[in-house]
């Protein structure tokens, strides 16, 4: 399958039937597995088979949409998770141990920077961050105990790029695991790995699913790594459930088709708010302003659906944006066919300090607007009429 196109590989990759031959995956809706003799059981439970045990540890509806997930990021193996952030958990804490220090990019997910900050130094882990204008002091970071690198490009909510390749070269000379949040670009529009990454990860609620259903979660890269994130997770039980697994499945299907739309019309509306007096400043990886355009184009196949404005006036004309919002909802989620706005500062980075959101530019004024696939021109009158 991997001499195939993007398109044809998530729709054809290998599916899961049983003995009735579907033309579409079933559910298995099933906690557990039986087993024609005590032999088998024994065997599936000492790695000795592949044999189908209990939902917690797999099933045959999250094997398809691990697997397609592997196939379309060129990664060795994965694992499914109940949702993004049982994904990052996960990841860390089978890979760490008391007394290890990790270096991650100072504009993550609000929910990522307080692990760090309020459950890691319990365990006796602690962090150091870089900011995309400070890669070249990475190497100052790095202590001994130093386990991985940690990244999210484009960056939530800032959408500032990191450059995969010159992370690389600093992980491999130093012996770190490079990890790697994929999920603002999906495999479609950016494939780590192909860059060095060792581990993948991805919130499947987002682009993976694309029409705001179900949760989930899935980290993809070296099976070697894989195997310590799989059994830790088979152990602590944060499981992706069949019924979930099968839509995400489904859903990547049409992640290229919907993706080629999110990229057309956030670039659209970029190009056209540039101009915009009320605003100062408007972010998006593929436009010729933005600071880091010339990595977008190296590393990606497109922009993405997410665009940040920065409204004249702070909090208050941030607060009057939204309100008057008339098809574009407010919410805290992204990669849905729908148009969604969020104000990070008062919500989904609400935990960090003002200082702490300074650093990885998320203002009071900063909106971040994740484009939908509903036609261009409404999405963009809708934001327009709200800044007038």
């Amino acid at each position: 399958m991997n001499d195939k196109h993007f398109e044809t590989q998530a729709i054809r990759a290998q599916m899961e039937r049983s003995q009735n031959n579907e033309h579409s995956a079933p559910l298995y809706l099933t906690s557990s597995f039986i087993f024609d003799t005590t032999e088998e059981m024994r065997a599936a439970f000492n790695d000795e088979s592949d044999e189908f045990i209990y939902s917690r540890y797999t099933n045959p509806n999250v094997n398809e949409f691990v697997n397609k997930v592997c196939l379309l990021e060129n990664a060795q193996a994965g694992v499914a998770f109940g949702s993004g952030m049982a994904a990052i958990y996960t990841t860390f804490m089978a890979l760490l141990k008391s007394g290890d220090h990790l270096i991650s990019c100072s504009s993550v997910f609000g929910a990522t920077h307080a692990i760090f900050t309020k459950y890691f130094p319990k365990l006796n882990i602690t962090h150091s961050y870089f900011n995309t204008n400070t890669i070249s002091e990475i190497e100052k970071l790095i202590k001994p105990e130093t386990r991985f690198i940690y990244l999210e490009t484009p960056t939530n909510p800032a959408i500032e790029l990191i450059d995969l390749e010159i992370i690389n070269t600093i992980a491999k000379k130093n012996n770190l695991i490079f990890i790697v949040d994929n999920c603002f670009a999906t495999p479609y529009l950016q494939k780590p790995i192909n860059y060095g990454a060792d581990l993948v990860i991805h919130s499947a609620t987002k682009y993976m699913d694309g029409q705001g259903r179900v949760l989930g979660g899935v980290t993809v890269g070296k099976k070697e790594l894989i195997n310590d994130i799989y059994l830790f997770g088979r152990l602590t039980g944060p499981s992706l459930s069949p019924f979930n697994a099968w839509t995400l499945s489904k859903s990547l299907e049409t992640l290229a088709l919907r993706m080629d739309r999110h990229c057309e019309n956030a670039l659209h509306i970029a190009k056209v708010l540039e101009t915009n007096p009320k605003l100062e400043n408007v972010s998006y990886p593929f436009l010729p302003s933005h600071p880091n355009y010339a990595i977008a184009k190296k590393q990606m196949k497109a922009g993405g659906g997410i665009i940040t404005i920065t409204i004249k006036g702070g909090y208050e004309a941030a607060k009057q944006f939204l309100d008057k919002l008339k098809m574009i909802k407010i919410s805290p989620n992204l990669g849905d066919a729908r148009s969604i706005a969020t104000h990070p500062a008062s919500s989904t980075h609400c935990k960090l300090t003002e200082e702490e959101r300074k650093i990885v530019g998320i203002t009071s004024g900063l909106i971040r607007i994740s484009i939908g696939l509903e036609n261009k021109e409404d999405i963009l009158t809708d934001i327009l009429q709200a800044l007038n």
